[in-house]
């Protein structure tokens, strides 16, 4: 037998929903879960090869400021899928966040950062970028108060930091790692 979803009740509808869903496990028994459900995501890290640096966002994270004190976090420039394609939806969030055109970008997959308990599945991506790629000034969309800092950062001290445990962003953390796999000359 398979895990099947029995019943489903809707807790929280806004800007995500929290869902209540009773389930039967593959051996038969019934368990409830809360589900955080706002749909997938898209995440990239903007890079230069040439001057070795990357292109983050600094904002407030409200869950991190409530949990454990900090005030921001640096990320990778990220958002919800709006579009079809997670590309495009990607190349919309680097202009919106950090005021970069990107033209290539190279897929890394997809995956659930979370899945005991969001059903969110985070389309990745890198993408080289030069100093005529910086075409605005990012910073977010004020009608959303995000309050970004745009900030460039050398890819070796990016490393650094995650070796000391400093960048706490699981999404920038992987895409950090995947880099540093894919183009080693770099570090």
């Amino acid at each position: 037998m398979s895990a099947a979803i029995l019943d489903e009740a809707l807790l929280y509808d806004g800007w995500n929903r929290l869902l209540m869903v009773k389930v039967r496990t593959p051996r038969g028994a019934v368990i409830h879960r809360s589900v955080e459900d706002h749909g997938d995501a898209v995440a990239v890290l903007p890079f230069d090869p040439a001057r070795k640096v990357a292109l983050l966002v600094r904002q407030l994270r409200v869950a991190v400021l409530k949990g454990h004190g900090s005030q921001t976090s640096l990320e990778a420039p990220a958002g919800i899928l709006d579009e079809d394609d997670p590309a495009d939806c990607a190349r919309r969030e680097a202009m919106e966040e950090a005021g970069l055109k990107l033209e290539g970008l190279v897929s890394l997959g997809a995956f659930f950062p979370m899945p005991g308990i969001s059903t969110e599945k985070m389309h990745m991506f890198l993408a080289e970028y030069s100093a005529a790629s910086r075409v605005a000034d990012g910073g977010g969309l004020a009608e959303e108060n995000e309050e970004i800092e745009v900030v460039e950062i050398g890819l070796h001290e990016l490393a650094a930091m995650a070796g000391r445990g400093e960048l706490t962003d699981l999404k920038t953390y992987t895409l950090l790692q995947a880099l540093r796999l894919s183009r080693p000359e770099l570090f």
